[in-house]
């Protein structure tokens, strides 16, 4: 069994918080760990969803122009974050111990 440095785990749980859409496996998966690795993680931290999805209701439907911005953001921050997470993976597992 491998031991990973709090910040990487903290790091995938933050991944897998940041994109509502993806699923333990596919975290897993980008980071090229186990997946019950990833879920004890998600767990232990309390960050776990609901089955389902929830019903969102919008008080006034953005305009098409707003709409794109606001999906364009969210993917920017979602891109940069696990950008971020590989990084700092791919230099744990080069072997350098500095985080």
């Amino acid at each position: 069994m491998k031991n990973y440095p709090p910040q990487f785990e903290a790091d995938a749980v933050a991944l897998y918080r940041s994109r509502p859409e993806a699923t333990i496996r596919q975290v897993a998966a980008d980071l090229g760990i186990n997946p019950e690795t990833v879920r004890n993680w998600v767990r232990a931290a309390g960050a776990s969803r609901r089955r389902g999805r929830r019903a969102e209701v919008p008080t006034e439907p953005p305009t098409p122009l707003e709409a794109e911005n606001a999906a364009l953001r969210k993917k920017v921050r979602e891109l940069e974050e696990e950008r971020e997470i590989l990084r700092k993976a791919a230099k744990y597992f080069a072997g350098e111990t500095r985080w």
